[in-house]
């Protein structure tokens, strides 16, 4: 049996701002992904809240972020892995 939280994974080749959560942009089809050495995978809860963001290049993950939401739709922790080892935690207080 599938989970009732199905998420949605897309594509995109950027991503725009400096505020969490990143703003994924450029969105890519299935045709546009053949010949990609670098692209961004959005992973999308039920909402549309994107609550995981990582940068692919040549098939190893170079960051990855994780984020969680407030009841409300604001943000309430980002976990940033730089690939340091060492995840950066930040949380956003209700």
């Amino acid at each position: 049996m599938m989970s009732a939280l199905i998420e949605d994974c897309r594509h995109f080749t950027s991503y725009s701002g400096i505020k969490l959560p990143l703003k994924l942009v450029g969105e890519l089809d299935e045709a546009d992904m053949r010949n990609r050495n670098t692209y961004f995978r959005g992973t999308y809860d039920p909402a549309g809240q994107l609550v995981c963001c990582e940068k692919i290049v040549y098939g190893e993950t170079e960051f990855r972020h994780r984020y969680s939401y407030h009841p409300d739709g604001r943000l309430a922790q980002a976990e940033i892995d730089d690939g340091s080892g060492e995840p950066q935690i930040i949380d956003y207080p209700a």
